[in-house]
């Protein structure tokens, strides 16, 4: 190479290209008899399947968004570890450790206030019949022809004996929730089995995924599997922080409606209510009330207007959750708007139960961003007469003036 070659090479070179943004990728036009013929088709074809599918396409899906939450975790441990199976091991084996450790570190406190609340219950439904009782002689005094000690009673002795019966059952999730837990059991064996082979299998089906899609612009902010990666993800830290603020809320202020003797049993199972009350949280529309529940019921026992207090106290966590803690945590990883997360909730729950209101959100948040991607990417040709590269050119921003200014004053180099 003579010196005036590597003049000019040094010329050429601007020390700023590596800074330039990539170029934007030029959308892909979907041609007019394309539309026509295969968007009714696929929409049939995917509700045939959908139909034929059933469960098994839940435990697909459900497994498919386990596989998004643990990628990153997998993809991060394959840089060190090399091997991709290893490190979907690895990151298995310490999840279920977390788990178990988390448990064995919360299940002593817990327990202990389930044993209390079970040997207090004799003592609450005693306490209940007096009350009934006094109720009782005041509508007596009164002339009010109505028997309420009798049915009480019978109710209050039915109750003590399914919770002295089977306090474990109510106090961890609930009887209803425990019976689903147990019949879904293959069903959760056969989601943990499909999220290995889905993770190991990861970068295979990113490939594919990339292949199927239109091209984005090369960033990772362009490209489709990690923008839905990123918003599973998203999601699930939502949820997690939500129901952990919830679940402190409601324990914090049992503690204190114990410590001014407002509810002094709240004091006593803070810690348990509170739990139980977050882990309420993350089943959606009857979450909040079956979280309520326990500690109205203990204060009703008690005291009506100990029990209203109660009942006021949830309320109030209801107006907060509402207002302040959910729109700040699922407003910045959703990004959904809120009627569209109540129709996906309510869809979900018709199409699946409580199963498909749980999968519901994180399916939104999947289906928003392939949304935004494909507007981004791809171009319907119009039923006009406007031909594709005048709608491609409608698309795309021009230049501002001074560019244009600018680059007619540069002289070209020969």
């Amino acid at each position: 190479m003579s010196d005036t070659d590597a003049v000019t090479e040094f010329e050429d070179h601007d020390p700023r290209e590596g800074e330039r943004p990539p170029a934007a990728a030029k959308p892909v036009v979907v041609p007019r008899w394309v539309q026509l013929v295969m968007l009714p088709i696929s929409v049939l074809a995917l509700w045939v399947i959908a139909r034929a599918a059933g469960p098994v396409l839940l435990i697909f899906i459900a497994a498919a968004i386990v596989a998004l939450i643990l990628n990153p975790l997998v993809t991060f441990f394959q840089r060190g570890l090399r091997y991709r199976g290893l490190a979907v091991a690895t990151v298995y084996l310490g999840f279920f450790g977390f788990l178990g450790m988390a448990g064995y570190l919360a299940a002593n406190p817990i327990a202990d206030q389930a044993r209390s609340f079970q040997r207090d219950v004799p003592g609450i439904i005693d306490d209940a019949n007096e009350n009934l009782a006094d109720l009782q002689d005041w509508l007596d005094d009164k002339g009010v022809n109505l028997k309420v000690k009798e049915q009480g009673e019978t109710a209050l002795e039915t109750l003590q004996d399914k919770v002295v019966g089977g306090t474990s059952d109510i106090v961890s999730f609930g009887g209803d929730l425990v019976k689903t837990v147990v019949t879904a059991g293959f069903g959760l064996i056969l989601v943990f089995i499909l999220s290995i082979y889905m993770l190991i299998y990861g970068e295979r089906i990113g490939g594919f995924v990339r292949a199927v899609m239109p091209p984005g612009d090369g960033t990772p902010e362009d490209d489709y599997p990690t923008r839905v990666q990123r918003a599973v993800a998203g999601y699930v830290r939502g949820q997690l922080l939500f129901s952990t603020a919830m679940g402190t809320g409601a324990g914090l202020g049992l503690y204190v409606f114990g410590v001014l003797g407002i509810f002094p049993d709240g004091k006593t199972y803070a810690l348990a209510f509170g739990t139980f009350f977050g882990l309420m949280e993350m089943i959606p529309f009857v979450g909040p009330f079956l979280g309520a529940l326990p500690p109205v019921l203990v204060a009703l026992f008690q005291d009506p207007l100990t029990a209203l207090w109660v009942a006021l106290l949830f309320l109030a966590l209801q107006q907060i959750e509402g207002h302040i803690v959910a729109p700040n945590v699922f407003g910045h990883t959703l990004r959904i708007n809120p009627l569209l997360v109540i129709f996906a909730l309510l869809l979900g729950g018709e199409v699946a139960g409580i199963i498909g209101a749980l999968l519901a959100l994180p399916i939104a948040a999947v289906v928003r961003e392939t949304v935004v991607y494909l507007r981004r990417h791809l171009v319907l040709e119009a039923w006009g007469t406007a031909e594709p590269a005048t709608i491609v050119a409608r698309r795309t921003p021009l230049p501002p003036p001074e560019a244009e200014e600018e680059r007619e004053e540069v002289p070209s180099r020969s």
